[in-house]
C-alpha cells in the first residue's frame, strides 16, 4: 500500500470545491485557517462537528470531552472505530489521532477534562467560536456566561431521537442576539430524556452537525448579517418544524441583560462529594424525581428497582442509587468526571 503524505496535497486541491462556493471564495479559506473554534462536548454531536471543521480547513480545534470510547457510541459518533472502543480511548485523544488522519494541517488540542467554572477560562480561552456538543444544561449556562462575559459567539446543539435543534448566541456587535438564558431562563425541571434512554438517530446528529458548522462557517468568515437569528428545532422522522425568534435579547435576562454570572461563580453547579470507597455522590438541589417514570426508562438499559423513598439501576459495573430530591450515588467509580458522565446519561441534566 502506498502513503501518500498530506504534503503532497496543495490547499488549493483540498478545497477546491469550497473554494468555488461564492461566500467562502480564497479569502474566506484563509479565514478559516486562522481560526480557532472550541468544542465542548466530543460525543455525537461534537465528532460530527469537529470532522466537519476539519474537513472544512479550520486551522486550531480545542476538544474538551471527559468521556471514552464505548462500543454504543459507534452507531452514530461518526470520528470513533471499533479499535477505540476496545481500547477505551478517551474520546478527545481519540477524535484528535482521527483528525490528524483527516487534515494534518488542522492542529487539535485535545483535554480529556470536565468543563467547569475553574478551567472554563483557560480551556475555552482564544477561541473564536465555542461550540456546544454537551449532554446537560449546567455546562451550556456556563459556556452561556464565559461567552457573555468576554463577548464569544457560541452555538448551542441538541440531538436526541429524531429530534434536532441549534441557536446562534452573539453576544456583541450590530447583530447581537438573544442568549441562552433569555430563552430558557431556568433549566428543564425533573428527569430529561437522554440518548441512552431515549435512543437517537445517527442522522439527527449529522443534521445538527450540519446546521451547527455551517453557522459557524458564517461567523469564522465575517458573515454575521447571513446568521440564522431563531431557535430552530426540527423533527427528522415526523418532518414537524418550529422555530422560536431569538434576534433580539430580552432586557431582564440575569445574563447579557444585567451579567449575573451564577454558572462561571459556580452557584448553579451541583453539589459533588466522594462517598465512601468507589462512590461519588451528585445533588442537584429542587429535582424531584419521578421513580416510575425513570424506571420506565431506565428498564431496558438495566436492572432497576425502586420504592418510595429510592430508585436503585444496575448498569454493568456501576450501580445509581437515587433519592426522592435527586440527589443520587454512582457506585462504582471514584472519579468525579466519569460520575457525572453516567449522571448525565442516565438521569439527564
Amino acid at each position: 500500500m502506498t502513503v501518500v503524505s498530506s504534503e503532497a496535497f496543495s490547499a488549493e486541491d483540498r478545497y477546491s470545491r469550497q473554494r468555488l462556493f461564492p461566500a467562502i471564495g480564497a479569502e474566506g479559506q484563509r479565514k478559516l485557517a486562522a481560526a480557532h473554534v472550541v468544542l465542548v462536548g466530543c460525543g455525537a454531536t461534537g465528532a460530527a462537528s469537529a470532522g466537519l471543521l476539519a474537513r472544512a480547513g479550520v486551522g486550531t480545534l480545542t476538544i474538551i470531552d471527559r468521556d471514552f470510547v464505548e462500543p454504543s457510541n459507534l452507531q452514530r459518533q461518526m470520528l470513533f472505530t471499533e479499535a477505540d472502543a476496545a481500547e477505551a480511548l478517551p474520546k478527545a485523544e481519540a477524535a484528535r489521532r482521527r483528525i490528524a488522519d483527516i487534515n494534518a494541517d488542522v492542529t487539535v488540542n485535545a483535554h480529556i477534562a470536565d468543563l467547569t467554572p475553574a478551567n472554563a477560562a483557560t480551556l475555552l480561552a482564544g477561541a473564536h467560536v465555542i461550540l456546544d456538543a454537551t449532554d446537560n444544561f449546567e455546562t451550556r449556562y456556563l459556556i452561556n456566561d464565559f461567552a457573555i462575559q468576554t463577548g464569544t459567539p457560541w452555538i448551542y446543539a441538541a440531538a436526541i431521537g429524531s429530534y434536532a435543534a441549534t441557536m446562534n448566541i452573539v453576544p456583541t456587535g450590530d447583530f447581537r442576539t438573544a442568549c441562552l438564558a433569555c430563552i430558557f431562563p431556568e433549566p428543564p425541571g425533573g428527569t430529561v430524556e437522554t440518548c441512552d434512554t431515549a435512543g437517537i438517530l445517527n442522522t439527527a446528529v449529522n443534521f445538527t452537525a450540519s446546521l451547527q458548522v455551517t453557522e459557524t462557517l458564517k461567523l469564522l468568515t465575517d458573515q454575521p448579517s447571513a446568521l440564522r437569528r431563531t431557535l430552530l428545532s426540527f423533527d427528522l422522522w415526523t418532518g414537524e418544524r418550529s422555530e422560536v425568534q431569538a434576534g433580539k435579547p430580552r432586557a431582564t435576562c440575569e445574563v447579557c441583560g444585567r451579567h449575573n454570572f451564577r454558572y462561571l461563580a459556580g452557584e448553579g453547579r451541583p453539589h459533588i462529594t466522594l462517598c465512601g470507597r468507589n462512590s461519588v455522590q451528585i445533588h442537584e438541589h429542587h429535582r424531584p424525581v419521578d421513580f416510575p417514570s425513570l424506571a420506565q426508562r431506565l428498564s431496558p438499559l438495566g436492572n432497576v428497582r425502586f420504592n418510595s423513598m429510592m430508585l436503585r439501576f444496575q448498569h454493568g459495573e456501576y450501580t445509581l442509587s437515587v433519592f426522592a430530591d435527586g440527589r443520587t450515588v454512582i457506585q462504582g467509580t471514584s472519579e468525579v468526571p466519569r460520575a457525572r458522565a453516567l449522571y448525565a446519561r442516565f438521569i439527564g441534566s
